[in-house]
């Protein structure tokens, strides 16, 4: 019996550390890009239209400096920390002007939640995550 409300603790404590550290940090992108350090490299994850809503076609771009050696072909998954919402990802073709773009659609959760994390799955950028909430 204290197994599983131990497990619903960790759950809960590990969502509300997520959200304490993760979300301010890339919340922005309802107003602007978000850019971190990945490496040696500066990203930065582009989401239109704003503010990001879920329900609809959005546009994702991505740009690294210094961008050489990365692949023509970047993916970005979209999950929700502490959820199992199953496979969603976007692929970002490389464009002339050199960022990655792409397009694709963050599905409405039945639950409620509206934590969402945009993870540029590159082995050259070490995953850089964005997270932030989706609005309604």
């Amino acid at each position: 019996m204290l197994a599983p409300i131990a497990l619903f603790a960790a759950m809960t404590l590990n969502s509300a550390a997520l959200k304490a550290e993760q979300i301010g940090d890339s919340n922005i992108l309802h107003t602007a890009p978000c850019t971190k350090q990945a490496g040696e490299r500066q990203v930065t994850l582009d989401i239109n239209p704003k503010p990001v809503r879920h329900m609809q076609e959005l546009t994702f771009r991505v740009n690294a400096e210094p961008a050489k050696g990365l692949p023509a072909t970047l993916v970005i998954d979209l999950s929700m920390p502490g959820m199992m919402m199953g496979k969603n990802q976007v692929t970002l073709k490389r464009q002339a002007d050199g960022a990655w773009v792409g397009k694709g659609l963050i599905v409405k959760c039945m639950s409620g939640r509206k934590l969402w994390q945009a993870t540029i799955l590159s082995p050259e950028l070490g995953n850089p995550a964005f997270t932030f909430n989706v609005r309604d």
